[in-house]
């Protein structure tokens, strides 16, 4: 079916148009171990059950479950309840760098291996975020190298 209405194609802009605005929003399993469904609901099927400090991408809110996205990009439904503001990252690639400064140059302070987890400090700026790892050691990465960012 063909339509060649402005006002549809106007409407049709702006939905897709918005839906690209919308910024992803991250949080992490609360402190405790957390069931994943496959529907809002404690009578679904359990899929999974994920670690605490787990990062999710929020998909959805409905009802006091949330639609969300692991890593690897698959979706679940978790109890709202479960997550927490805390933001968490996972590192993705082989073997990563923090850095002292936002910058290729800077001195090394740790490194951290592929499926390690550290807290977000700072939102990505210039292709750089602020991480920490849970033994101590501060510093940035590039944003490439993580998820849950």
């Amino acid at each position: 079916m063909k339509c060649s209405s402005p006002i549809f194609a106007a409407l049709l802009f702006a939905t897709l148009g918005m839906s690209a605005l919308h910024a992803a929003e991250y949080k992490s399993v609360g402190a405790q171990p957390a069931v994943l469904y496959n529907a809002p609901s404690d009578k679904g099927r359990k899929i999974f059950v994920a670690p605490r400090g787990m990062p999710v991408e929020v998909v959805l809110t409905q009802g006091g479950w949330s639609k969300v996205r692991d890593a690897a990009g698959d979706l679940f439904w978790i109890e709202t309840t479960a997550l927490a503001v805390k933001r968490n990252v996972i590192v993705t690639a082989a073997n990563i760098k923090l850095h002292a400064t936002a910058e290729e140059a800077a001195a090394v302070l740790a490194m951290a291996d592929k499926g390690v987890l550290l807290e977000l400090l700072a939102p990505a700026a210039s292709g750089w975020v602020k991480l920490k790892h849970r033994d101590g050691p501060t510093g940035f990465a590039k944003v490439t190298e993580v998820w849950g960012e």
